[in-house]
């Protein structure tokens, strides 16, 4: 038995942002994937996967809901008989290994699932959307299900609101000088404590102010100019981006790139932003010369994303 392919993704921006109704930009990335795979003889990290695939199948089976139902004889089964996920996407770091194996359980046993090929109405991701929210709370305790919507349908998706998502048209890539990457802070970060220090911090009143009056609105600017391809204005946006996320998400950023973080917005080298919740696994870096960035950035290992 072997199933398809489901990517990692990139939420380009949006993080933090899209748990309280601002826009959000998920991408695809295809230099990592995963698929549902059997085997008799189960070691190792296969035998991790297997065991914890039961715990997600108990989780599912104790689900109260009439948006979805599983064929969960069929799953228990395949479970029982050496099913494990196979996967390159690093975990806790940000770009979605758990969201590509609720897409792969989804696809291979949702009962009257929604398809990839249908015409993808409003209500369909929504629908989707929510399902995935549901499964992907096993892991995260509070989940939005877009990891494993960008997963499922390996498209951009924009994120306008709580109720209306939509697949999104982005530029294809240039040729240019300048580049989206990944730069990995080489520790383990965990959602669910991120998300917790971000719901502390949503009870303080000047806290709430600076999320609508300046993340959401400069993370609007941003999702627009990369929407619009106008990359001048974008690195404008994504250097203030970067400010403010530097002054108010501090316990999200690894202490040791505090610093690496301020140089580049002093040098305008490269700006750095989290990757998901951060507290540690990839940050997302932008640079309008990306040679440049990687010799400013030269003791860290830097993965492309994309190019403008």
């Amino acid at each position: 038995m072997k199933g398809p392919l489901f990517y990692a993704k990139i939420l380009l921006f949006g993080e933090y942002g899209i748990i309280k109704d601002s826009k959000g930009l998920a991408i695809p990335f295809n230099t990592y994937r995963g698929a549902l795979k059997s085997s008799q003889d189960l070691s190792g990290n296969h035998e991790v996967s297997n065991k914890n695939l039961m715990h997600f199948y108990e989780h599912l089976a104790s689900l109260d809901t009439d948006l979805v139902s599983f064929n969960l004889k069929s799953l228990k089964a395949d479970i029982e008989n050496g099913m494990y996920f196979d996967s390159s996407i690093p975990q806790g770091y940000g770009i979605g290994s758990s969201g590509a194996l609720v897409a792969s359980i989804y696809d291979k046993y949702a009962d009257e699932k929604i398809t990839v090929l249908e015409n993808l109405t409003r209500e369909k991701l929504l629908n989707l959307k929510g399902v995935f929210s549901l499964m992907e709370s096993f892991f995260h305790g509070q989940s939005s299900g877009l990891d494993p919507l960008n997963s499922y349908l390996s498209l951009p998706i924009l994120i306008n609101s709580k109720d209306n998502v939509e697949p999104a048209g982005i530029p294809s890539q240039k040729k240019g000088k300048g580049a989206v990457f990944l730069l990995d802070s080489e520790q383990i970060g965990e959602t669910e404590p991120m998300v917790n220090i971000f719901m502390n911090k949503m009870k303080n009143e000047g806290f709430r102010k600076m999320i609508s009056e300046e993340f959401s609105i400069t993370t609007d600017a941003c999702i627009e100019d990369f929407l619009g391809g106008n990359v001048k204005s974008l690195f404008g946006n994504v250097k203030s981006l970067s400010k403010i996320v530097l002054k108010n998400f501090k316990p999200m950023i690894p202490d040791a790139f505090h610093k690496v973080w301020e140089n580049g917005i002093s040098s305008n080298d490269y700006y750095l932003k989290l990757c998901g919740s951060g507290g540690g696994g990839y940050i997302l870096g932008f640079a309008e010369d990306y040679e440049k960035a990687q010799k400013s950035l030269k003791d860290y290992r830097l993965e492309l994303v994309y190019r403008f």
